[in-house]
């Protein structure tokens, strides 16, 4: 992220002491993040609903489990193939007109997946709603750098992320509820009925998009001339931890591939848990769809209170590896634990409900990580990079678990390798990106600026 220029018409420099700043974010925070909120709320609905979809549908289209694994991968190819040029395009164009696109395209695709009828259809719709929400995350990511520094990003990206997780909780019990009143309606199948009222909120979402979001501070009408100059000269005392030399330089430093691997054992372990936790807990026993519904809500619980802790421990403290790493450990224990307690209802949930949390505390931190790591020009592709190597898990993981559900009968050696790779990860980003790499607001300190870490009441 280049510095911001000043205001036109504002030439003085501007105090910046700790309670104006404060004041400033506050305002920002508070006119982006309900509205990124509730976009990441339905993106992840719609993204998962196929989960709870599939309790039904299966037997409608005739879906194995494996045929399941890959309906579920096809939305990553999708996603992985227009992730980057996504990205890269919503810099010459802006961030309005892309997460206008994208939540249009995707509340269109997602209302369209009613209406298949084979497992082929079924693909070609979840990978044309992978194509339609390509560039969404790793955009929102990215347009964050515009308006929070990275000392206080850590906490921003937090709340931004705790709507996925927030999404979690509501999903299940949502799902239920529509599938069990709106059998029948307009003509529709339970599962259908699911998929058209979640996409319609997506599409409304949209319109608002177009009229509510700005590009970058210097065009938001709702700051002053004053906070705009203050913002600009607060980004611009960023220092960027590395400067790349293009997509192919990117493509060729070691360190990117390290950032997306553990981003990759992250995404593996919240993916699998998002698509089979329905499955799982219907194997021990639990048929009935509101209790699954319910039960499935409880990682997402405890991963939105372990989120926010350990994105407020890890912005005070200005670490991010050891914070990470240290969540993915956690993680991988449980999953090897889950297997002890293999068809106990009750500890095989709480093993799961752990692991899932602490991989879902360790992502807004996470994504601290690669705009602190990457270059201005380079930021836009590089997170996006970041973000499709993770896509990558995504796309193999549903395939992966389908396939070992089908040929063993149950899920338990899919979460035995995931703690394998989920630990590697782990040792992989401790030992091969050194913390120097990561040093937020070094550049403000070494200026003799005082850092201040966003507190709750600045959020």
């Amino acid at each position: 992220m280049q510095p911001l220029a000043p205001a036109s018409g504002i030439t003085a420099a501007l105090p910046q002491d700790a309670s104006s700043l404060a004041a400033l974010y506050r305002k920002i925070t508070w006119r982006l993040l309900p509205f990124l909120f509730a976009a990441y709320v339905l993106n992840t609905i719609d993204r998962i609903n196929i989960s709870f979809a599939k309790l039904r549908m299966a037997s409608d289209l005739g879906l194995s489990d494996a045929a399941y694994g890959i309906g579920a991968a096809a939305f990553f190819a999708g996603y992985i193939l227009f992730e980057v040029p996504s990205n890269l395009y919503m810099q010459k164009t802006g961030a309005r007109r892309t997460i206008t696109r994208i939540l249009l395209l995707w509340g269109l695709a997602t209302v369209a997946t009613s209406q298949v009828s084979s497992p082929e259809a079924l693909y070609v719709a979840r990978f044309l709603l992978g194509v339609a929400e390509a560039g969404f995350f790793p955009g929102v990511i990215l347009y964050l750098t515009y308006w929070f520094p990275a000392q206080r990003r850590g906490r921003i990206t937090s709340l931004f992320l705790m709507s996925g997780t927030f999404a979690g909780m509501i999903s299940g019990p949502l799902a239920a509820a529509i599938m069990l009143h709106l059998d029948g309606w307009l003509g529709l199948r339970d599962w259908q009925a699911l998929f058209v009222v979640e996409g319609l909120p997506a599409m409304l979402l949209g319109l608002v998009a177009w009229r509510y979001l700005d590009d970058r501070p210097a065009q938001a009408k709702w700051l002053t001339p004053a906070e705009k100059a203050m913002l600009a000269s607060d980004l611009g005392k960023e220092i960027q931890a590395r400067q790349h030399g293009g997509i192919l330089a990117l493509l060729r430093d070691p360190r990117i591939y390290v950032i997306g691997l553990a981003f990759l054992s992250i995404y593996a372990c919240t993916n699998t848990i998002a698509y089979w936790m329905p499955t799982l807990i219907q194997g021990f026993g639990e048929a009935h769809v509101a209790r699954i519904g319910w039960i499935s809500t409880l990682p997402y619980v405890l991963g939105l209170v372990t989120m926010y802790l350990l994105a407020r421990s890890s912005d005070r403290r200005l670490e991010r590896r050891w914070h990470v790493a240290g969540c993915l450990l956690v993680a991988a224990a449980c999953f090897v634990l889950m297997g002890l307690a293999r068809g106990e209802l009750v500890p095989a949930v709480a093993c799961m409900t752990v692991g899932a949390a602490a991989c879902l505390a360790a992502l807004p931190v996470f994504w601290t990580i690669p705009p602190a790591y990457l270059g201005g020009q380079q930021a836009p592709a590089g997170i996006a990079l970041v973000s499709s190597l993770g896509g990558v898990a995504a796309l193999i993981s549903p395939i992966a678990v389908g396939a070992i559900k089908t040929r063993t009968g149950d899920l338990y050696l899919a979460f035995d390798l995931l703690a394998m790779l989920l630990a590697a990860g782990a040792v992989t980003l401790l030992l091969a990106l050194p913390a120097r790499l990561l040093e937020f607001g070094s550049g403000s300190r070494e200026r003799g600026h005082e850092v201040k870490v966003i507190t709750t009441e600045d959020a």
